[in-house]
């Protein structure tokens, strides 16, 4: 009787409010409808906006479309790593800011890791001098804005050095001005080309000797000295590459013609003053990140490492380094990402990076979507670039539990 009356009671439920259970029991079919809904809707909006920029820019008869980087580009840029002219087309332009803005950041982030490093550890110092000196560094460079410490660097270099005929003569060949640093530079031969082949493969060959050594001592426990290996095959293969191809001599020396110096290289100003205050200022902040990442892992280990029999450089190579690391890694990269995204402040004094080149662009053509787009990849595909490699270190160095 009573299976009679539930059956009966099941029957009576309305359809409408067995579907509605149906709804809100299944949490894998609600999450999927509400995205869809959401990637519907954004999407709706993205195409809203583009199809109103069109009739915009429609009605201002202005072209939309990124054929404009084929034109002649008219316009001299101060510093280049590739042959330009302003005969060269915008697309041409557009690279080398580019390549300009890339070379900032590697630079940067090379420059402020080592100088980062060297205060953090000297934070740490049994020298009272040594670590009171770097604590009003850290606390003096990271609660000054970059802008303005960008300014400062410029005006020194630009104010405070002499003008290039009373340039200093820091050793032969070598000159110092309000202009930039002149250095001498070899003069194109083969020789220096199998140098560098040579320096690329001496690299390649000490990461397969360290991934061999390592595999080696887990297999053993027997140390290989790499530290000197890498050292004699980093400087010896392509100081033997460049002995047997003739070892040429012969330098481009800048000379003073005029106001300026000719021939050589030179380290303009803007360029100085930008990687100078890019560097002072991350590396206050890498500076911190170091002590905590030290400060993070006990003392105890250090101990342990001694009592072992282990030297206080193993100790700190083996035992510390690994183990701060963890810590370390994910927060030096964000400053990373930081010092490729300030530098586009590179504008203010006059560095001609990326953000510089196609706001020039923008002022000829009047294309200022097309030239925000891209000014916003170039920097989406330099910090991707950073976040990709700093990434696969950060896996490359964890530390695997058993």
């Amino acid at each position: 009787m009573s299976n009679l009356l539930d059956g009966t009671r099941k029957n009576h439920f309305p359809a409408h409010i067995s579907t509605l259970g149906a709804w809100r029991g299944n949490l894998w079919l609600r999450s999927v409808v509400f995205q869809l809904l959401a990637l519907g809707g954004v999407i709706g909006i993205g195409v809203w906006l583009v199809n109103n920029a069109l009739d915009n820019l429609t009605r201002q008869h202005i072209a939309a479309g990124f054929g404009f980087l084929a034109r002649e580009a008219s316009f001299a840029i101060g510093e280049s790593m590739i042959p330009y002219t302003p005969a060269d087309s915008y697309g041409q332009a557009v690279v080398v800011g580019l390549l300009n803005t890339i070379k900032v950041s590697l630079f940067g982030v090379v420059l402020s890791t080592i100088l980062g490093v060297a205060i953090g550890i000297a934070r740490l110092s049994r020298n009272w001098l040594v670590a009171q000196f770097a604590g009003v560094y850290v606390e003096s460079v990271r609660n000054i804005p970059i802008l303005l410490q960008l300014f400062l660097w410029y005006a020194v270099i630009t104010e405070g050095l002499p003008s290039s005929r009373q340039a200093f003569n820091l050793m032969p060949g070598v000159y110092l001005s309000n202009r930039g640093l002149m250095i001498p530079t070899p003069v194109p031969h083969p020789a220096w080309a199998a140098a560098w082949i040579a320096l690329g493969g001496a690299l390649i060959g000490v990461f397969a000797l360290r991934v061999w050594a390592r595999k080696r001592q887990a297999r053993t426990g027997r140390y290989f000295p790499l530290g000197w290996t890498a050292a004699c095959m980093i400087l010896g293969l392509p100081l033997l590459a460049y002995v047997a191809f003739g070892a040429p001599t012969a330098l481009e020396i800048p000379t003073l013609r005029g106001f300026n110096f000719v021939g050589g290289a030179t380290l303009s100003p803007e360029l100085s003053a930008l990687l100078l205050g890019l560097v002072v200022y991350t590396a206050g902040f890498i500076a911190e990140i170091v002590r905590s990442g030290i400060l993070s892992v006990s003392h105890g280990q250090t101990e342990a490492g001694l009592a072992l029999g282990l030297s206080p450089k193993q100790v700190t190579r083996l035992i510390i380094l690994p183990q701060a690391l963890r810590v370390i890694i994910p927060p030096v990269t964000s400053e990373y990402l930081k010092l490729s995204k300030n530098s586009a402040l590179a504008v203010a004094i006059g560095y001609p990076d990326v953000v510089s080149v196609l706001n020039t662009i923008i002022n000829q053509t009047g294309q200022a979507i097309e030239g925000v787009a891209m000014i916003m990849a170039a920097f989406f595909t330099v910090s991707i670039g950073i976040a990709v490699f700093m990434d696969w270190y950060n896996r490359h160095v964890a530390l695997i539990e058993r």
